[in-house]
């Protein structure tokens, strides 16, 4: 099932917004400050008005200065994210996605993490009891 337009984020948008998870609140510059390779200060404040288009962050008027902050919890977004990850690359299956995560050749996981592992699907199966 494809997501609403104002669900997808662009990479730029995503980035933004793991900048506002990590500090909360944060002014366009700010914002600008903690992206790797970052755009110009008109075009992070482009991104800034769309992601409240979508509905993703509002502001408030702080000493002659906007501060952002999220309205959308992380979680939403990351399963978001997640489910646009599984459709475009694995053709919508869990299962390729799981197979690619446990291949030995590209991925180095504790016993811990398999274990956890593990018991997730055992819990799936169980329909989540």
């Amino acid at each position: 099932m494809a997501e609403p337009a104002e669900h997808k984020l662009s990479r730029r948008e995503r980035q933004i917004m793991d900048v506002l998870y990590q500090r909360q609140r944060a002014s366009a510059a700010e914002i600008r400050e903690s992206l790797a390779d970052p755009p110009s200060y008109s075009a992070v404040r482009a991104l800034l008005r769309i992601l409240e288009e979508k509905g993703h962050i509002r502001h408030a008027a702080k000493d002659l200065r906007y501060v952002y902050f999220p309205t959308v919890s992380r979680r939403r977004v990351r399963r978001a994210a997640l489910r646009h990850l599984v459709e475009t690359f694995f053709e919508g299956s869990a299962a390729q996605t799981v197979a690619t995560l446990l291949d030995p050749s590209t991925a180095r996981m504790s016993e811990s993490e398999l274990d956890r592992i593990s018991k997730l699907i055992a819990k799936a199966r169980n329909g989540g009891a």
